[in-house]
C-alpha cells in the first residue's frame, strides 16, 4: 500500500466541501487511489506526470488530482475539487 502526501492547499479544498462529501472522500476515495494509483486518469499537455481520479458524490463530480512516486511508494495530492474548472486551479496550483 502506498503511503498519503498532501499539498498545504488539499486543507482549504476539504473545508470548501461538505462535511459529508469530506468524510466519504477520506474514507472511500483516497484509500482506493492509495490500494491502485493507477485508478485515475493520466493528464497530458502542462498537466503530464499527475493522475486526475473521478468520482461522484451527492450528485457532484469531483476530481482529485495526485502524483505517484514508485520508487518512495508514496501518493502526493495535489488537489480535492468539484469539475467546474477544476483543471484551471490545479495549473495555477501546480
Amino acid at each position: 500500500m502506498y503511503k498519503d502526501e498532501y499539498h498545504p492547499g488539499v486543507k482549504k479544498d476539504l473545508k470548501r466541501v461538505d462535511v459529508r462529501i469530506r468524510k466519504e472522500i477520506k474514507t472511500t476515495h483516497i484509500p482506493a487511489i492509495l490500494a491502485n494509483p493507477g485508478l485515475g486518469e493520466a493528464l497530458v499537455g502542462d498537466l503530464a506526470g499527475t493522475r486526475s481520479y473521478h468520482c461522484k458524490i451527492a450528485n457532484q463530480q469531483f476530481r482529485i488530482a495526485y502524483v505517484v512516486s514508485e520508487e518512495e511508494m508514496k501518493v502526493f495530492v495535489l488537489m480535492i475539487g468539484k469539475r467546474e474548472g477544476f483543471y484551471t486551479l490545479l495549473k495555477r496550483r501546480i
